[in-house]
């Protein structure tokens, strides 16, 4: 329990990718939930703690953050109780994310009010003592909320009912939208500048310290650049749902691509966007400019078949969804999913670690105390096997899954 004194810890011969460079085999020491050493190989044998776990030689990755993940094992952030989001909690553990933004489609208010309610009750039950349930296990931390929508393009809904789309013309409009009242609960919204009110409705957001997203979009450059400058600075789900790149016009990808101050998230499952896409976007945003997402819906981790989500049929075949009028809805994949993808496709350990954790972290305004293995910082860790399948994840100093 979080009331009583965390074990003293020291990870063995751990491979471990840091910020600046690769240690072959490094130890760590975590006290009271931070890491307050990192040495060499040499040097780990003169440290002590209650507890010892060897690593055998296991990479060892900064935790994983989602900052856009829709459910997964069938349930859905929408309908979940706090028993559910714990138990999608400790699944989440099990693929090395440590922390996750639930993230919720457009809805009628008592459906925003039943989801924000239960990550509420999850956030204070997480803070006060650990555990949200009988099972006393440690599960992927909850930071807040992500609104996917309501504010925006009906023309680029993807899978979201636009029958619940909205356009801003006034603050109370967003007094409707539940919040999470507890200190350090993080809010983000993805929108679209071009709706009714759009910018205003950045700049008001912005105001009340939320993270804005520009996506569902069909902004044109000129709404782009006053969305930038009224600070949104990021995009959702890069590529997709948003004007293309032409060769005569540049889209919201391409004003995307072409801005330095702007950082984007991808679905790196091979599906949403191609693996040579995946390969440019990157090439030409930087490894430092993008975050690794999973937009998982609640039939991940479940395997092939039909499911009920979001009050409609959505079938998932060979990894792929699909639902009722043919439109990809979500994925299926974790994280740890988008790090073994990144990884084939030739990325470097330590680009991939920046896209799946440090970035996400510093996106959230929460690079200060996870996000990259360094001194000071919270043990939230993830170990990945030769084959980059995850075996161990620490949330915290307590050992969350292990295999």
């Amino acid at each position: 329990m979080k009331n009583e004194r965390a074990p003293t810890v020291l990870l063995r011969s751990a491979r471990t990718i840091l910020t600046d460079r690769v240690v072959a085999a490094a130890g760590l020491l975590i006290k009271e939930g931070r890491i307050a050493r990192v040495v060499d190989s040499a040097t780990e044998e003169a440290l002590t703690a209650d507890l010892v776990i060897d690593l055998n030689g296991l990479t060892l990755f900064p935790g994983f953050i989602d900052l856009h993940i829709h459910g997964a094992v069938g349930i859905d952030t929408m309908d979940a109780t706090t028993d559910g989001l714990h138990h999608l909690g400790k699944f989440l553990a099990s693929k090395g994310v440590t922390a996750w933004l639930p993230t919720l489609v457009p809805s009628l208010a008592s459906g925003y009010t039943r989801a924000t309610g239960a990550v509420a009750e999850t956030m204070a039950r997480q803070e006060s003592d650990g555990a949200v349930s009988d099972d006393d296990a440690e599960g992927a931390r909850v930071l807040g909320i992500h609104y996917e929508g309501p504010f925006v393009n009906t023309a680029q809904c993807g899978a979201l009912h636009a029958e619940y789309f909205r356009t801003f013309s006034n603050v109370d409009e967003l007094n409707t939208l539940p919040t999470i009242k507890r200190e350090g609960a993080i809010h983000m919204m993805t929108l679209a500048p071009e709706v009714e009110g759009g910018i205003a409705l950045v700049r008001e957001l912005i105001r009340r310290n939320w993270i804005i997203s520009i996506g569902h979009t069909r902004a044109d450059e000129t709404v782009l650049e006053q969305a930038m400058s009224a600070g949104a600075r990021h995009m959702t789900h890069f590529m997709n749902a948003m004007t293309p790149l032409h060769h005569r016009t540049l889209g919201a990808v391409g004003w995307g691509l072409i801005r330095d101050e702007v950082t984007c998230d991808l679905i790196a499952d091979g599906i949403h966007v191609a693996p040579a896409i995946l390969r440019l976007v990157v090439k030409s945003k930087t490894a430092g400019r993008v975050s690794l997402i999973s937009d998982a819906v609640a039939a991940a981790g479940l395997g092939d078949g039909d499911y009920e989500i979001w009050g409609e049929k959505i079938a998932v075949k060979n990894g792929r969804t699909q639902n009722e009028q043919g439109h990809i809805a979500g994925s299926v994949i974790s994280i740890a999913d988008a790090v073994r993808k990144m990884l084939a496709l030739g990325f470097a350990e330590s680009e991939v670690a920046r896209m799946a954790a440090r970035n996400p972290a510093k996106l959230l305004g929460i690079e200060f105390e996870c996000g990259s293995i360094t001194e000071g910082k919270r043990a939230d860790l993830v170990a990945l096997d030769d084959d980059r399948r995850v075996r161990f994840t620490m949330i915290g100093g307590r050992v969350a899954f292990q295999s």
